[in-house]
């Protein structure tokens, strides 16, 4: 029926759909081109996730075909058997029977007609006549057979909806009559998809103070249920739950969440058209990932945190395996969980499928690096930083998008005051001695430079920042850190949330730099991790709690008198009770009994050294293997007496070096026991 025939009713219906659409003008344009017989292209392959649009965009065409009175055919996938008997007989009676009059044909739901793809290609297209113009949309995307075949390379063209750009999204809930002060927050988190703008528009004139998707948990079930209708078991839901937690996942990650399974729910997130394939892994459109996200927490905030602690624990694995060849993605990956941090929303607007690798840089990136910095913070700061980059312990990091270097990351080192001008760093270096003198052997950790092409607030530095800020914490040792900005007044809460302090505040002549410290012989790295995994789904500012802090650090005298305190107390774990060794880096909890499994694991490790098989023989068979004096130790080793002593001093006092390495972090972390064991076993074990 031509437009002018159509009922008052329909016209009208017709004009306030219009009126509502937006975007969308590049594949409407195609199509009309090719209806005017413009271009060669006689099929339009449509394809996106579901809510994307690809039923609205039809509609247009149908006013669009009708408007350049082209006879128009409508099918949705779910109207009709997936059978060619059953597509022939409806477009046999839709068109009329022996009608070779050419028509737009729109056919909606086709990933229903899956099973029929090659008949469409083979037999029902080229049967149709020579000018019409038919638009396939579904939620898949094209088989290779179309792109396979030379005829259908030329005549057919794919169109992927993607999301809604800014401004369009705003005209969008213009149109949905959302009041202009509510457009930007409702745009913000809508992600530009038109469904949930919609859904969003409907939920804003029903309630006021609408700012994130927790606020509307039936819309987000609604949502969910439109949007993620097709999940076959609790298996491959809570495959998905990583895919929406994770910024990226691998069938490694899957493996470690679901199990077994891994291989067949890679498989199958791999086939969702909401489910996009990114450089390392799989990764979720970013609106249903935070949909998903939310409703997963709303439903079930017990198997949210399970999830969120086994995604976390997978990439801090990955983090500490020493054979990782890329442990920045695993850094990257943990900075991201931080879902509810004071700066975690920018870092959430960065497309997770998209986001430029962090890298260690080379020599060659400081020139670059030194002129970003000038132009962000100074030609002073630049000359500073000189100083700086010619330490052989500097460490640069770097990231990179297209058109160039954009951001970067420095962590320097100070194991005493600086022999070059930089009164930032002499106040860290006086603030320490203030508040926690370093011990001989320890240093400072100072991320003194960073900056980013869009400026001080530009997401990517808070990505290249935090990530090389993982990777030099959890990897490299040093007793205290400090993160140094020139805009204090942003990054002031952000440093409070991870438990730092404010130590240092000086204005180089172009405004104030603030530095943040942490001193880590009182909350080492693994109880700081243990921290934030709670922290970044609570979004607490303040100091670290209480539990996790230890006592002041012990000075070398003071740890060597306590080590061999503690060696009368190997067999008998809770005559350490008391010991100063309980608030070292040698335990990761203050338990005895990890103590003196610590200890006893260290010198069982002695017989590795040269020399070192003796040491280990003669500490055992004193503090272990205990004989009823010193002379009968001494009568079982074979020794005589005053040999027997001068080889227990030596390997006491060597004893007492490597657990000073570890304390200070030179040695790897807490020994684990392989052997005998004491006491109560940590959690887990």
């Amino acid at each position: 029926m031509a437009a002018a025939e159509r009922p008052d009713h329909s016209r009208r219906l017709d004009q306030l759909r219009a009126d509502g659409f937006v975007g969308r003008a590049a594949p409407l344009a195609a199509i009309a081109a090719s209806i005017e017989g413009r271009s060669a292209h006689r099929v339009h392959l449509v394809h996106g996730p579901g809510g994307i649009g690809k039923t609205t965009l039809l509609d247009a065409a149908d006013r669009q075909g009708r408007a350049l009175h082209r006879p128009v055919l409508r099918l949705d996938g779910r109207d009709v058997v997936c059978s060619p008997a059953a597509i022939e007989a409806w477009y046999g009676t839709a068109s009329g029977t022996g009608n070779a009059e050419p028509s737009l044909l729109l056919i909606d739901g086709y990933e229903l007609l899956a099973p029929l793809d090659g008949w469409f290609r083979t037999i029902f297209l080229p049967s149709l006549p020579a000018e019409s113009v038919t638009v396939l949309a579904g939620r898949t995307a094209p088989s290779e057979g179309w792109w396979l075949d030379a005829g259908w390379r030329v005549l057919a063209t794919t169109h992927e909806l993607d999301v809604l750009d800014r401004s369009e999204s705003d005209l969008l809930l213009a149109r949905l009559d959302v009041a202009p002060a509510q457009r930007a927050a409702l745009a913000q988190l809508g992600r530009g998809h038109p469904l949930v703008l919609v859904m969003l528009a409907e939920a804003a004139r029903r309630r006021t103070g609408l700012s994130g998707f927790e606020d509307a948990p039936d819309v987000v079930g609604r949502l969910c249920s439109m949007l993620v209708d097709d999940v076959p078991s609790p298996a491959h839901r809570l495959g998905l739950a990583t895919c929406a937690h994770a910024a990226q996942t691998t069938q490694d990650l899957l493996q470690h969440t679901v199990g077994e399974r891994s291989g067949e729910i890679w498989d199958w997130l791999s086939a969702r058209s909401y489910v996009r394939h990114g450089a390392v892994g799989l990764f979720l459109h970013d609106v249903v990932r935070a949909l998903f996200e939310a409703e997963f927490r709303h439903r079930s905030p017990d198997g949210y945190l399970a999830l969120h602690r086994a995604v976390r624990e997978y990439f801090e694995q990955r983090l500490d395996d020493p054979r990782e060849t890329h442990p920045e993605r695993a850094a990257t990956e943990i900075l991201l969980l931080h879902r509810r941090g004071p700066l975690s929303a920018e870092v959430g607007d960065l497309p997770a499928g998209m986001l430029p690798p962090v890298v260690r840089a080379s020599p060659g990136d400081q020139g670059w690096m030194l002129d970003l910095l000038e132009r962000a913070d100074g030609v002073r700061a630049a000359d500073i930083a000189r100083g700086w980059f010619a330490d052989h312990s500097a460490t640069l990091y770097r990231l990179t998008v297209d058109g160039g270097p954009s951001a970067f990351a420095h962590h320097g080192y100070l194991s005493g005051p600086p022999e070059f001008d930089d009164p930032v760093a002499t106040a860290i270096w006086n603030a320490v001695g203030r508040h926690g003198p370093l011990r001989p052997g320890e240093r400072i950790d100072v991320n003194r430079f960073s900056a980013a092409g869009g400026g001080t607030r530009d997401p990517l530095l808070l990505l290249v920042n935090g990530t090389a800020c993982v990777l030099e914490w959890r990897r490299q040792p040093a007793a205290w850190t400090f993160l140094v900005t020139p805009d204090p007044d942003y990054y002031a809460d952000y440093f409070g949330y991870l438990g730092m302090r404010h130590l240092v505040s000086i204005d180089l002549g172009a405004g104030p730099v603030g530095a943040w410290g942490w001193d880590r012989r009182r909350l080492d790295v693994r109880g700081l991790f243990e921290m934030m995994s709670i922290r970044e789904l609570t979004g607490e500012i303040g100091p670290p709690p209480a539990h996790l802090l230890r006592p002041a650090p012990l000075a070398r005298a003071e740890f060597d008198r306590a080590v061999r305190a503690a060696l009368g107390g190997l067999t008998r774990p809770d005559r350490l009770a008391d010991s100063p060794l309980l608030g070292s880096a040698l335990v990761h909890r203050p338990d005895p009994g990890e103590l003196a499994s610590a200890l006893i694991a260290v010198i069982a490790g002695l017989a590795d050294e040269p020399q070192g098989a003796e040491h280990r023989r003669v500490l055992e068979r004193t503090h272990l293997h205990t004989a009823p004096s010193q002379e009968a130790a001494a009568a079982l080793l074979g020794l005589p007496f005053s040999t027997y002593r001068r080889h227990l001093a030596q390997a006491v006092e060597r004893l007492c070096e490597v657990l000073w390495a570890i304390e200070l972090g030179t040695s790897g972390g807490p020994p684990v026991a392989t052997g005998q064991k004491v006491g109560r076993n940590r959690p887990g074990e």
